[in-house]
């Protein structure tokens, strides 16, 4: 029982949820870049909410299913076709064994999650089976898929189910997250304190799973962007001698020797997972109390859909 990966797409990964309590040791958590989408594709095919499933980034794999199994599409806008028939997002899809499965380029966000019921099959490395592309270990081979690989699947029957129009996530090219000050906000000088809270950001070209550049204003900080390495996680702003601001991602590492000027708010996190090359940036400055009573809210909202919610948003 199993999917054959006919083409690769950019670069499809299995993703699954995070590892847990491990960044003293140097592991980064890894796990899906936006959780959120990867939980609403699981919920559809009746997973957990952390099962392995595929990650595809900016233009989608084409898949040839060996077995009967019910899949769903979340995340990123993109055209999904099966037998080159074009299917719905956010809904059970049911592929019977032959069919194959495409997914084009995706037109708005970055990322798209495809589920199977049931999961994908994958080995539990440091308890989780998602890949960690950086140091090459978990999902598939440790790496991004190839054309030709094989993946296991183990299906099980799964009633149709919506995602409903509320939890669907929109996918503008204009967001808007809430940040709070890091431990070397003091660094920046006046102008660039402002600059970093009032920019309104590009994301550049070097945006990837572990890290984001916005373009916009050169920033100054005291320290000339050098300091002794201290510890980071994703959602850390940091900023290099160049002034530009560099968002960490999912698959940072655990420590970096730039100055942390602002943290983005553990409610907002999963946004950095959909943004792509020139998409628009703002960060929303607020009080770490502020940003908890955000991160609340945002529990309260989607605990109707996902129960889960509080763990996902970690």
């Amino acid at each position: 029982m199993s999917v054959t990966v006919i083409k690769s797409g950019l670069q499809t990964t299995v993703q699954a949820g995070p590892r847990i309590g491990l960044r003293h040791m140097g592991v980064q958590a890894s796990g899906a870049a936006d959780p959120l989408s990867m939980a609403l594709a699981n919920k559809l095919v009746g997973n957990a909410w952390d099962a392995a499933l595929l990650e595809a980034t900016l233009v989608g794999p084409t898949l040839r299913f060996a077995v009967d199994c019910a899949f769903a599409v979340t995340g990123a806008h993109a055209a999904v076709a099966l037998n080159r028939e074009e299917q719905p997002p956010h809904e059970t899809l049911f592929a019977a064994a032959g069919d194959e499965l495409s997914i084009g380029p995706m037109q708005k966000g970055a990322r798209v999650y495809v589920a199977f019921a049931g999961a994908i099959v994958a080995p539990d490395i440091l308890g989780s089976v998602s890949t960690n592309l950086q140091a090459a270990f978990g999902g598939h081979e440790g790496r991004a898929l190839q054309a030709g690989d094989v993946l296991g699947l183990a299906p099980h029957e799964q009633a149709l189910q919506r995602t409903p129009d509320e939890f669907r996530m929109p996918m503008p090219s204009s967001w808007a997250v809430h940040a709070c000050d890091a431990a070397e906000t003091s660094l920046l000088d006046e102008a660039s304190e402002a600059a970093l809270f009032e920019t309104n950001w590009v994301i550049d070209q070097r945006a990837d799973r572990v890290g984001l550049r916005l373009d916009g204003p050169r920033l100054t900080v005291s320290s000339d962007g050098r300091m002794p390495s201290a510890g980071v996680i994703p959602g850390t702003i940091q900023c290099p001698e160049d002034g530009a601001p560099y968002a960490l991602a999912v698959d940072c590492g655990t420590v970096g020797g730039y100055p942390r000027i602002a943290q983005i708010a553990r409610a907002d996190r999963h946004v950095l997972g959909q943004l792509r090359p020139g998409d628009h940036l703002r960060l929303l400055r607020r009080s770490a109390d502020e940003a908890v009573a955000v991160l609340h809210a945002k529990i309260d909202y989607w605990r109707a859909w996902l129960p889960e919610i509080a763990s996902i948003l970690r």
